[in-house]
C-alpha cells in the first residue's frame, strides 16, 4: 500500500538531518507519510524532478546545495519570495500537479532573531559571508528587517550582484572575504541602540570543508555570531565568537525553523514546536 512522502534532493545529501527532523514530527502527530533523503547529482536534476511530477505519493521536496537555483527552470511557479531570493529550498506540488518553488530559508533564518526584530534600533548592521542560495536567503531577511549589509565573498562582483538584485536601493556594500581574515584595530563606537550581526553564510566550516577564516576584531562588542553550518554544529567560528564575548547561534536554529515552515506544505499540518528541545537533543546525540 503506496504512503505520501517528501525528501531532501542534494550532492551530497547522506549528511543532512531533515529526515530525523520530519520524521520525529511525523511521529509526534501520528500522520501515516515518510521523509526520505534521495541523492541527485546536477546531471539527473532534470530527470529527477520529470520522474517524481508523475509520482502521485510525492508531496515534493527540500533542495539544499548545489540544486537551489539549479532547480528553479525546472517548476511551473516561484512564490514571491524564492523570486526575490533567487534560490528555492522547498518543492510541492498543488493539486493541479503545478510545481511551486518557495523559500523557507528565509523565515526559518530570521526565526532565532526574532525577539531582537521584536526591539527597535537606531541602527542594524550585518556581516553575511558567502554568496550562495543560502546566503540569498539571509541577505533578502536580513533587507527586509532594516539592516546595512556587508556581504563578502571570494568574487566581491558576485556579492555586489547579489545586493543589487535583492535590494537596488539599499545602502549595502560588497567586500572580499579575505578581508575579514586579517586583523583590524578599527575602534568601534558605542554600539548601545544598535544590532550587529557576523553570520556565515557560507559552507566553510563545515564538514570536509576548510574552515572560515573571520578575525573577531571585525565584530562590534555585542554582535550575535550565526552559522547555518550544521555538520559539525559548534564550528570553529562559533568557538572562536564565544571566546572573545558574543552570543551565538547555531545552524540547528535555521534547520528547523525552515524545516517546519516546509513541513507544513508537505503534509499540511503544524509540527508540534513544543518539542523542540528533545528534536534537538536528538539531532545531537
Amino acid at each position: 500500500m503506496s504512503r505520501p512522502y517528501a525528501e531532501v534532493i542534494g550532492d551530497p545529501i547522506a549528511q543532512s538531518k531533515s529526515p530525523a527532523i520530519h520524521r520525529f514530527w511525523l511521529g509526534k502527530l501520528g500522520i501515516d507519510a515518510d521523509y526520505r533523503a534521495c541523492h541527485v547529482t546536477p546531471d539527473a536534476l532534470a530527470e529527477y524532478i520529470a520522474g517524481r511530477r508523475e509520482d502521485p505519493d510525492w508531496r515534493g521536496c527540500n533542495v539544499t546545495m548545489p540544486h537551489k537555483q539549479a532547480v528553479m527552470p525546472l517548476l511551473d511557479r516561484l512564490e514571491i519570495g524564492a523570486e526575490l531570493v533567487g534560490a528555492v529550498n522547498t518543492v510541492t506540488r498543488r493539486h493541479t500537479g503545478a510545481l511551486i518553488g518557495s523559500n523557507t530559508d528565509v523565515g526559518g533564518f530570521l526565526e532565532p532573531l526574532a525577539g531582537e526584530l521584536g526591539d527597535t534600533h537606531y541602527f542594524r548592521m550585518a556581516r553575511v559571508l558567502g554568496t550562495g542560495g543560502a546566503a540569498r536567503a539571509v541577505v533578502a531577511g536580513l533587507a527586509d528587517n532594516g539592516f546595512t549589509i556587508v556581504l563578502a565573498g571570494r568574487d566581491a562582483g558576485k556579492a555586489r550582484a547579489i545586493l543589487d538584485a535583492i535590494d537596488p536601493g539599499g545602502d549595502h556594500h560588497a567586500a572580499p572575504l579575505a578581508h575579514f581574515a586579517d586583523t583590524t584595530d578599527f575602534a568601534f563606537d558605542d554600539r548601545a541602540g544598535c544590532l550587529d550581526l557576523v553570520v556565515n553564510a557560507s559552507p566553510l566550516g563545515m564538514r570536509g570543508q576548510p574552515p572560515l577564516a573571520f578575525d573577531w576584531s571585525h565584530a562590534p562588542p555585542g554582535a550575535i555570531a550565526y552559522d547555518i553550518v550544521t555538520d559539525p554544529l559548534d564550528t570553529p567560528f562559533l568557538r572562536d565568537a564565544r571566546a572573545a564575548g558574543h552570543r551565538t547561534v547555531d545552524g540547528l536554529a535555521m534547520l528547523i525553523g525552515q524545516a517546519a515552515l516546509a513541513f507544513e506544505r508537505f503534509f499540511g499540518r503544524s509540527p508540534p514546536r513544543a518539542f523542540d528541545a528533545d528534536l534537538r537533543a536528538m539531532l545531537q546525540a
